[in-house]
């Protein structure tokens, strides 16, 4: 049982722990700068010399504490986007690569139905998600804490709680074009660029007063500014990225269970 999610979690460990170096490197140089950023740069005469509707789309008006600084400079754009497009970017090259390849027919071959094969090779996905966290949340608590500025505990899980239905939505979104796209490549580009595009609609749509327009982007449900600035906690929108990831999932196994790989 589950040989498939062992298999895929084994060949993306090294991967998984040089990305969770990676971007917990990239935290702990933001929560070093952090102090000596905000004693420097007024951050409301900044604000002044920008377009408003700049400042309301990417929140500057909260840079001034160290809360606002890290939910901004790491976890709005590197995490939110970055991490976001990484993991949906890597979920369409599973199947789709092995398609390619001619491995698929290898694994086809043994007694494993095609819903189980999209199934667990989805949730060999969770390897770099839950490390990345790990990673992330570890270096963010104690590096806040050693420059004498510590973020809340329970915010700080909850940014990195929080963050797993949308990196589990995002992974069942790139699952889909993995099965769905006609080569790697393009399954890969549509999945990344469906992320950094559902942001961008995102962002454009707040900013025009049409937020009804970004409701199908996932960055809508999932909000780590407002989790480290004023505690809010989404757990409908949470809800609402879990059942999007079942659904998405769902479709994938489905389209799988028909399409002609040979």
């Amino acid at each position: 049982m589950l040989e498939t999610v062992r298999y895929e979690a084994e060949k993306r460990l090294l991967g998984s722990l040089a990305l969770a170096g990676g971007l917990a490197g990239f935290a702990a140089m933001m929560t070093l700068l952090a102090p000596s950023v905000l004693g420097e740069v007024d951050v409301a005469a900044l604000a002044e010399q920008l377009p408003p509707s700049f400042v309301e789309a990417f929140d500057l008006e909260l840079m001034g504490s160290i809360e606002g600084f890290l939910a901004i400079e790491l976890y709005e754009f590197l995490w939110l986007v970055g991490l976001g497009a990484y993991i949906a970017y890597s979920a369409a090259g599973t199947l789709a690569g092995d398609i390619e390849t001619g491995r698929i027919d290898t694994l086809l071959a043994a007694p494993i139905s095609r819903e189980r094969l999209v199934t667990e090779t989805y949730l060999g996905l969770l390897l770099p998600i839950l490390l990345a966290n790990v990673a992330v949340f570890t270096t963010v608590f104690a590096g806040t804490r050693f420059v004498g500025d510590p973020i809340a505990a329970v915010d700080l899980l909850a940014v990195h709680a929080l963050s797993v239905p949308y990196f589990c939505c995002c992974a069942a979104f790139g699952m889909l074009a993995s099965v769905s796209a006609p080569g790697r490549v393009v399954a890969e580009g549509v999945a990344a660029g469906g992320v950094v595009g559902a942001f961008l609609l995102q962002t454009v749509s707040e900013a025009a007063g049409l937020s009804w327009v970004g409701a199908v982007a996932p960055m809508r449900y999932y909000d780590p500014t407002a989790v480290l600035t004023a505690s809010e906690y989404d757990l409908a929108g949470a809800g609402i990225l879990l059942g999007a990831a079942i659904v998405l999932l769902a479709g994938s196994a489905l389209w799988f269970r028909e399409v002609d790989v040979s």
